[in-house]
Order: C-alpha cells, then sequence, then structure tokens
C-alpha cells in the first residue's frame, strides 16, 4: 500500500507520474498553442487563459463549454453525407483538439463507434493515397533499415512512450493487404485504447513496416504512396522486423508493443518469437481468442456447464480461430489442473478441406497442436456438418468467412444434443456471417445463447413462458472490452512481458461483468457491450495487473493490493478527455510535455 496524502480533488495518487489530476503545464502562447492538438481548448479557454497565454485576439469573445462544442461538432457531423465523410471530419477535429474529439466519442460512442473503426475504418484505410491530407506515424521503410534506429529516437526520450501499435499492413479488417495504408490502423487502435481505456494520447505511437504490397490495385495506382513492389518476405523480412523491435526496446523501453493485422504466415510466428523476452501482444491472436473466451465463459454459466464439459468446434482455421482456439485450450488447462495437450483433445478444427487431421499437408505448427489421428476419422464425414453429428459440441465458433455456413440442418443437429448451444459466427463485416442471430434463435426455439463479430438489432421471439414474445439482446464480441484493459494494466504494471496468466485474467475480468449473468431469463448479452468499456477496462486492467504481481512479471513499486484501492490507482492514471485548467509556465526549465514537444520530431536536441 502506499501512504500518499489526498489532495484537494480527494484522490491519494495525485502523485503518480500519469496522475491526471491538478492543472496542465504549458509553456506555448497565441497561436502555436492553438495549433496543438493536446492543448488546444478553441473556444473554450477561459478568461483567465486568454489573457496569460496571449489568446485574447485571436478568439471570438464568448467563452464556451466543452459540452457546448460537443453539442456543435456534432452537429456538424450529422450533416457530413456517408460515414467515410464522417471518419474524415473525426479525424480533422483530431487533428486540431484531442480533448474535444474524445470527448465527442465518449458521449456519443454506440453511433460512432462503426464510424471511427470497422467497418468505416476500412474503407478510410482502402483510400488512405488518395484521400491524403497530412502524415501522422512512423513510416519505416525495408529498405532503408539502416535508418530505423535513427528514425524512432526522434519520437520521444525513454520514459515518454507507453503503448506502440505497429503493423505491416497485410491483413487489414478483413480487407487484405493496404500497405502502407496500415498506418491508420494502428492509428484507429491506439485511438481506441485511449477512448476504452485511457491510455494518455501523447504517450503513444503508431508504426507502419512498408515492406511492399501484394494488391495489384495499389500496385497500379499512380497515386499509391507506398513502396510500389510486391512483398519483401523472408529472411530480410525478419531482420527488418527484429531490427524493429531491438530499436524500439532501446529507445522505448517501458512501452507496451501491440501487433496488429499481419498476415497469417506472420502474425503468430512474430507473437511467439518475442512475447518471452517482451510486453508485446497480437491483437488478432489473443484478443479475438480473449473476448471469444469471455463470451464462452459468460454462455457455460448461463447454461450452468462446467469447463471441463466444453467441447468445442472451430470453423475456419486461420489466425483468428487458431487464436481463439489457443486461448480456450489455455483456459482449460488453468481450469482443471490439466496439460494444453490433453486440453487440446476438447477443441476441432475445421476448416475448407474437413477437420484438420494429422494425415493433412502444410498445416501450421498452430494448427498442428489441434490435429486429429487421422485414423480416427477414416471413413467418417469430416465436413462441418459430419464434425457436429460425430463430436456433439456445446459451443461452435465461426472465424470461416464463409457466409450462410451455419445452416439450419447444421445448427439443429447441434441443438438435439446441448440444452442451451452456444453459437459464435464471428466472421466480419456482416456480409460474411456464418449465420444471422434470428436464424439461429428461430432454429432453436429462442435457446441458443449468441455472441456475433458485428452489432445486431435485439430479436424477438415467441420464447418467453407459455409462448410469450421476449426480446433477446445479441452479445457482440468485440475486441475493445479487452485489448485497451489489456494494454492499460501492462502499462501501469510495467510488465516485463503478457503472460497466458495474465490473459486468462482479463478474460475473467470481461466474463464477470457481462449482464447475462445477472439475468435469469437469459435475455441479455453474454458480454458488456461498448457504453460500458471504460468500466470494464478498469476491471480488465485490475486483473491484468494482480496477475503480473503473481507471477512476478510487474515492475511498477507500490501497487495497492486492495480492490478497491486498485481501482482507484488505474483510474487516477488513465486519461480523460476534460479540460484541465491550464497553468504558464517558462520555457526555460519547462518539461518536453509543458512545451508541447511530445511526439513532435525535431524537437529533440542532437
Amino acid at each position: 500500500m502506499t501512504n500518499a496524502t489526498a489532495d484537494a480533488r480527494g484522490t491519494k495518487y495525485s502523485h503518480l507520474p500519469l496522475s491526471t489530476a491538478g492543472p496542465l503545464e504549458c509553456s506555448l502562447t497565441g497561436t502555436i498553442l492553438m495549433n496543438h492538438p493536446y492543448f488546444n481548448k478553441g473556444s473554450a479557454f477561459t478568461k483567465q487563459e486568454r489573457h496569460d497565454f496571449e489568446l485574447s485576439g485571436l478568439l471570438p469573445p464568448g467563452i464556451q463549454t466543452l459540452e457546448q462544442q460537443v453539442q456543435r461538432a456534432y452537429e456538424q457531423y450529422s450533416t457530413r453525407a456517408d460515414d467515410l465523410a464522417k471518419n474524415t471530419f473525426l479525424t480533422s477535429i483530431k487533428q486540431q483538439n484531442e480533448v474535444l474529439y474524445f470527448r465527442l466519442l465518449q458521449d456519443h460512442l454506440e453511433e460512432m463507434f462503426s464510424v471511427v473503426y470497422t467497418p468505416t475504418e476500412g474503407e478510410a484505410i482502402e483510400n488512405y493515397s488518395r484521400s491524403f491530407r497530412r502524415p501522422d506515424g512512423v513510416f519505416l521503410n525495408i529498405h532503408d533499415a539502416e535508418r530505423v534506429r535513427h528514425d524512432l529516437s526522434l519520437w520521444g526520450t525513454v520514459d515518454e512512450v507507453d503503448y506502440i501499435v505497429v503493423t505491416d499492413g497485410e491483413e487489414i479488417l478483413g480487407i487484405g493487404d493496404q500497405g502502407c495504408g496500415g498506418i491508420l490502423i494502428s492509428i484507429a487502435k491506439l485511438a481506441l485504447a485511449t477512448l476504452c481505456a485511457g491510455i494518455h494520447p501523447n504517450r503513444v505511437l503508431p508504426v507502419v513496416l512498408d515492406c511492399g504490397t501484394d494488391n495489384e490495385k495499389l500496385l497500379n495506382d499512380p497515386l499509391y504512396l507506398g513502396l510500389r513492389e510486391k512483398r519483401v518476405r523472408g529472411e530480410k523480412y525478419d531482420e527488418f522486423v527484429d531490427v524493429f523491435v531491438k530499436a524500439a526496446r532501446e529507445h522505448f523501453p517501458k512501452a507496451y508493443i501491440h501487433f496488429e493485422d499481419f498476415g497469417l504466415a506472420n502474425a503468430r510466428r512474430l507473437l511467439e518469437r518475442y512475447r518471452s523476452d517482451i510486453p508485446c501482444f497480437n491483437d488478432d491472436v489473443q484478443g479475438t481468442g480473449c473476448v471469444t473466451l469471455a463470451a464462452i465463459m459468460a454462455g457455460l454459466h448461463v447454461s450452468k456447464q462446467k469447463f471441463k464439459d466444453l467441447r468445442m468446434v472451430v470453423f475456419g482455421a486461420g489466425t483468428a480461430g487458431v487464436g481463439i482456439a489457443d486461448q480456450v485450450r489455455d483456459a482449460i488447462a488453468a481450469e482443471a489442473g490439466i496439460s494444453k495437450e490433453d486440453a487440446a483433445k476438447q477443441i476441432w478444427l475445421v476448416d475448407k478441406p474437413g477437420i484438420l487431421t494429422t494425415g493433412m499437408d502444410n498445416l501450421s505448427a498452430a494448427q498442428k497442436g489441434f490435429a486429429k489421428p487421422k485414423e480416427d476419422w477414416d471413413g467418417r464425414q469430416t465436413d462441418l456438418l459430419g464434425t457436429i453429428k460425430e463430436v456433439k459440441p456445446n459451443v461452435l465458433i465461426g472465424t470461416s468467412t464463409v457466409h450462410g455456413a451455419f445452416t439450419e440442418e447444421i445448427v439443429r443437429a447441434m441443438a438435439e444434443h446441448v440444452k442451451q448451444p452456444i453459437i459464435m459466427p464471428l466472421s466480419n463485416p456482416t456480409r460474411l456471417h456464418e449465420a444471422v442471430p434470428s436464424d439461429l434463435l428461430k432454429w432453436t426455439d429462442g435457446k441458443a445463447l449468441i455472441a456475433t463479430g458485428s452489432p445486431f438489432k435485439p430479436v424477438k421471439g415467441p420464447w418467453g413462458p407459455d409462448g410469450k414474445e421476449i426480446e433477446i439482446e445479441v452479445a457482440e464480441c468485440n475486441n475493445s472490452v479487452v485489448f485497451p484493459g489489456i494494454g492499460l494494466g501492462s502499462v501501469l504494471s510495467r510488465a516485463r512481458r503478457v503472460t497466458d496468466k495474465m490473459l486468462v485474467a482479463a478474460t475473467k475480468g470481461v466474463a464477470e461483468m457481462g449482464p447475462a449473468l445477472r439475468d435469469a431469463e437469459a435475455t441479455e448479452p453474454l458480454l458488456p457491450g461498448v457504453e460500458a468499456v471504460r468500466d470494464v477496462s478498469v476491471r480488465v486492467a485490475r486483473k491484468v495487473i494482480q496477475a503480473a504481481l503473481e507471477e512476478s512479471v510487474a515492475t511498477e513499486e507500490g501497487i495497492p493490493s486492495d480492490d478497491a484501492d486498485l481501482d482507484e490507482w488505474i483510474r487516477e492514471q488513465m486519461w480523460d478527455p476534460v479540460y484541465r485548467p491550464l497553468k504558464f509556465v517558462p520555457a526555460e526549465g519547462a518539461s518536453r510535455q509543458a512545451r508541447g514537444e511530445m511526439r513532435v520530431v525535431g524537437s529533440l536536441k542532437r
């Protein structure tokens, strides 16, 4: 326990370096101040601030509140013709005023989430080169690997970066290879980390590793901004990634590295290469697995089943499908006290050729861990329907991108042997879903426990007592309820690594907050929605930090042991989209943050 005294705001943790209590020191004045998105308040600068920071002649005399600014920004947002135009508008707000941007999103999160992330962000990424106005983030060129250390060093000192998102742009949001346009997914993920978990927006770094592209449309586009060549692979690629990781660790040794949207051949391989040595995470492999596992945990609780009884079929054995299988296997092993090899016997992977068996060529190392003995399946029907009939699973996961793959025959076959089947069509976007909730509920007489990869409206049907019509809310397996909290917990504990136990703990944190756990009629969703995401992130961060302490990988000192104190400690260090009073300090002797130099290349003395 720490012994700090409470400040005027009533917190005993205001002494922490990441505390958001009290005024914000600033050395900038005039136009320079108003052009800085971290400090800018626009029309909300107070009378005293306008005097102290030489702003009086630069602003109309009316002084407004943040709430009034949000109202005006929302009205402007609402006039945009389509979601891509709204995405562009929000980007312009972010570049001018970060507090306003995040507060606008926070106040309208359910409406705007799909605009700042999937599916609209995918469209923005596809149009990156044609819509380009100004760069943001770090662009690293595989043919200039010798410059990586130098280029990264320009972005700050060793204590200034907490969270890095890096992509090579090969497998973006279900739309494939987008080359250097992948920088936008790094930016979007960091925005979600700030919005959902309070990661400080001036302490993050978006990175794209430009290794070329195999997207012919981009290669033939005269306006494409990235390397106009086929992707570099093999030894040179691995060396380039290694140079980046080592340089990032050298210059920002406290930073947590989040790998995002790497291709199937590299995502898991790179994660396994580095996760035993550095604090890193891959959302496609681990995040999807964690949030799906949370939904399964909630579903098993609602249906009064135990983990030891789980029998799961995953249709689609790519990065996401195997990642889910990994997380579930690890959880079974931990809960039952058995080996991962034995836990894997409760999971079956099915892909285009049918159930994965030891007789198949070209299985990845990760897939081989779930392959069943060939002789056990010789002469049997090995497609999805045949597997369902043989295995009799209580959980069915879809990551295949095969629209309509979960047919009525398949779903009814599953429902024959389990009272409340847990069914999760997770492929994105919606047009690629294996089934829609209304069909799944109709085919199971309202008994299916469902989570999907995209948001769906509640479904009404005659499934209540005596055929009464009820409305069932459908959970969305949205990674944003888990990955920001994992990052927050890892950053605040300064974890040396992100361990399996930390991920299982995060999953339990999400599952505990599932609305269905407190609903006897099972009409509430299995998972919390994005509207509760900051509270969820606090719970996830707490679980992650406690697991990091148990695993002896947390390096931060003075972490509280009591749950309530730890929650307060976490919240105190989460950035909130509110205007803090500005306090003028002379540039000489001021911090780099006060001088507006954080994440400003060219501000460091060479």
